[in-house]
């Protein structure tokens, strides 16, 4: 059966890296073939796929704490679900609100699915709220109002995260248990700093101290580590490096960047710092 290489998550995640995979797939080959990467922020797996696809016979750890995979094993009810929400609000303008009694309505075929079986609201939120405004919870979905942006073709996952091995850790636990591993090379992903993380799991904000913590997995293996120059934490490094000689990480590391648009007034860098070797 001929492989499916994903070019961006399958289910909507806030985050993914979609728009890094060329720069990703350009850097790989130079990377060892028979490795062990581990994402440690795997996030909806997008780049432990995409890792795999290129390293058939690496090992590859996907730390799924967000427990994403937990909604691509609700596909099938997710299709399900939107099959009658489209139901219902075809009868009503595309893109625009959703009336009150249509999303009663909604509401009750919503409520009646999740006293069965799991719901994915994540997922259900970009069928009906704009501005990639996300619910984790029939409460928080209950708040909105609802647009009529209902995605008209169902969710496939077929063969994603094939060949991945899952796991669902706190990033410190897997980092310490591969630390002395040689032929370890991480995936570092976090959260960007103090950036809205509802739909991660976890608390409030991602703050100054997880950032810094992190970036003690760059020290002594290869990575590739994607950060952006909204966090400065780049900057705030080579500052400490001056006072404290091999306090940076990021020294001699090779960067490739990438220009985002948020509206037309307001962008940022997205940025993927990468070393071949680090051994210190």
């Amino acid at each position: 059966m001929k492989k499916t290489t994903y070019n961006q998550s399958p289910l909507p995640f806030q985050g993914q890296k979609r728009r890094f995979l060329k720069s990703l797939k350009e850097i790989l080959p130079d990377f060892s073939d028979t490795a062990i990467y581990i994402d440690l922020f795997g996030g909806s797996g997008l780049l432990a796929h995409n890792v795999k696809q290129s390293k058939p016979n690496a090992q590859v750890i996907y730390n799924d704490y967000d427990n994403y995979f937990s909604r691509i094993s609700s596909i099938i009810t997710t299709n399900k679900l939107l099959d009658k929400i489209r139901n219902i609000t075809k009868v009503y303008p595309k893109d625009k609100r959703l009336p009150a009694e249509a999303k009663k309505v909604i509401l009750e075929v919503i409520r009646d699915v999740a006293s069965k079986e799991p719901v994915d609201y994540i997922t259900l939120s970009s069928s009906l709220l704009f501005s990639g405004n996300y619910e984790t919870d029939y409460p928080g979905l209950e708040k909105q109002h609802f647009y009529n942006i209902v995605k008209q073709s169902d969710y496939n996952a077929d063969g994603y995260l094939q060949g991945v091995q899952r796991v669902s850790t706190d990033y410190k636990a897997l980092y310490n248990k591969y630390k002395q591993n040689k032929d370890v090379i991480w995936l570092v992903d976090p959260p960007y700093l103090s950036t809205d993380t509802k739909t991660y799991n976890s608390d409030g904000y991602w703050k100054l101290k997880d950032y810094l913590d992190v970036l003690q997995v760059l020290e002594k293996h290869p990575y590739i580590y994607f950060t952006s120059n909204k966090s400065s934490i780049v900057e705030l490094c080579e500052w400490i490096a001056t006072k404290v000689p091999g306090a940076n990480p990021f020294k001699d590391a090779q960067l490739k960047t990438m220009n985002v648009s948020m509206n037309y007034c307001s962008s940022y860098t997205d940025m993927m710092y990468y070393k071949y070797s680090n051994h210190s």
